[in-house]
């Protein structure tokens, strides 16, 4: 089985590739913006599944999702977001999509998800599908001040403390001091560790 992971994000695509790969008998390719897996579906033989991140560079919404169920021959296509809404899921299935997959999704479920999807199912989750629109607040979001959110994004972003201080328009230094809070507040060591924690939580 041949899977594509088109994320913007390194550290969950490189996740998700340990992932599939553990199981043996998927081989994965990777790239990190629409037009780079624009390249790869035309350029290799065909793909078992795509997974575009609904987010990454190049997307657009939904149009990047149409872009390459249009291409000649075009792939099996499941749409990857920590944060969509009901709305898009419902959204992106009825344009064609294999399956909505959450990020948030244990890594058994998600398995479990790709080869269905690949064997021409389609897939979204119940509970995600079923839930109401009123979703309580996220309890480790509830841990942190709006300020601190900022940041914790920036990191998960993989930008530097200069280019968070500059999007957020404070000094480095008062980014330093959100870090030292956030790292108590996350019980994590470093800004990997912070960022990888964020994601697993399906904050973005």
């Amino acid at each position: 089985m041949r899977v594509l992971i088109a994320d913007d994000h390194d550290l969950l695509r490189d996740t998700l590739v340990m992932f599939l790969q553990a199981q043996g008998d998927i081989e994965t390719s990777t790239a990190a913006d629409l037009d780079g897996a624009r390249r790869l579906i035309e350029a290799e033989p065909p793909f078992d599944l795509v997974l575009l991140d609904l987010n990454m560079p190049g997307m657009n919404g939904l149009d990047g999702l149409k872009q390459v169920l249009d291409l000649d021959d075009g792939p099996r296509v499941a749409l990857l977001s920590g944060q969509a809404t009901r709305e898009t899921a419902e959204k992106a299935l009825e344009a064609g999509a294999a399956g909505f997959v959450p990020k948030t999704l244990s890594a058994k479920s998600m398995i479990a998800a790709v080869k269905f999807m690949a064997m021409g199912e389609q897939y979204a989750p119940i509970d995600f599908m079923t839930a109401a629109e009123e979703t309580p607040a996220h309890p480790l979001a509830e841990k942190l001040t709006p300020r601190e959110l900022q940041v914790l994004k920036g990191l998960t972003e993989g930008k530097s403390n200069k280019e968070i201080a500059r999007d957020l328009d404070i000094t480095e230094p008062t980014i330093k001091l959100h870090m030292k809070t956030l790292y108590r507040k996350l019980e994590a060591s470093n800004r990997t560790q912070a960022a990888l924690i964020a994601r697993e939580a399906g904050l973005f």
